[in-house]
């Protein structure tokens, strides 16, 4: 692999890997009936589908809104926006809710967050990009935000839910995603989900000398 093709590799792909190895980590935990919003085709981009990692589940849903990339029209596909307020009748009608790296999509966010939290009657998973590289698809699916650590959490206490885990991807020179759970039942996790610390200053690396990344690379690649 030359050093050109490395790089994409981490740009694009590192963040990814990891949030789906998060996600498998934890999955197993949960049951009932799981959502994943704005999901389009439920692809993770490593050749699986989220539905696989939810082993316990006993529905999955995919939800979508038109667009580029959007409504699907398949059997257990919702047309939702999310962006609007939610329609009654799915008001708590799942037990987790999953979205993964569409809120720096949406402009109008505190209602998406907020969407989706009231789509759950206790779990929200969510990743976010925390810096990545500018990314839309004309403007029906334009890039607007990236978020810290401090927002998602607050986030979560505006919608009451509590954070039960979090995490940062942890690959310098590349994307950086985080990863959240919350849930309207904190103590009922305790024991259950991994222990983990609080993110204290996401992206630390930023600033290190280009040579770190260089050698970083071959290490990081290997490690896939």
């Amino acid at each position: 692999m030359n050093t050109i093709s490395i790089q994409v590799e981490r740009k694009y792909r590192l963040a990814r890997i990891w949030s789906n190895r998060e996600l498998a980590r934890i999955a197993h935990h949960f049951s009932g009936d799981i959502v994943n919003i704005s999901g389009n085709r439920d692809e993770d981009k490593e050749g699986r589908y989220y539905c696989d990692y939810f082993i316990n589940k006993h529905s999955y849903s995919i939800t979508n809104y038109i667009g580029d990339n959007g409504y699907q029209e398949t059997n257990n596909e919702l047309l939702l926006d999310i962006t609007q307020e939610l329609p009654i009748n799915l008001k708590h009608r799942f037990d987790v809710a999953f979205n993964h790296t569409t809120l720096e999509h949406v402009f109008n966010v505190f209602q998406a967050f907020k969407t989706i939290c009231e789509l759950s009657r206790d779990i929200v998973i969510i990743v976010v990009p925390f810096a990545q590289i500018q990314h839309a698809i004309n403007m029906s699916y334009d890039d607007y935000w990236r978020f810290t650590p401090s927002v998602i959490r607050r986030l979560f206490q505006e919608n009451n839910l509590e954070v039960v885990y979090e995490a940062e991807s942890p690959y310098t020179h590349a994307a950086v995603y985080l990863f959240f759970v919350g849930s309207r039942q904190p103590d009922k996790w305790k024991g259950i989900l991994p222990s983990y610390t609080p993110i204290k200053q996401a992206g630390t690396w930023i600033g290190e000398q280009k040579i770190s990344f260089l050698k970083g690379i071959r290490t990081s690649v290997c490690r896939l």
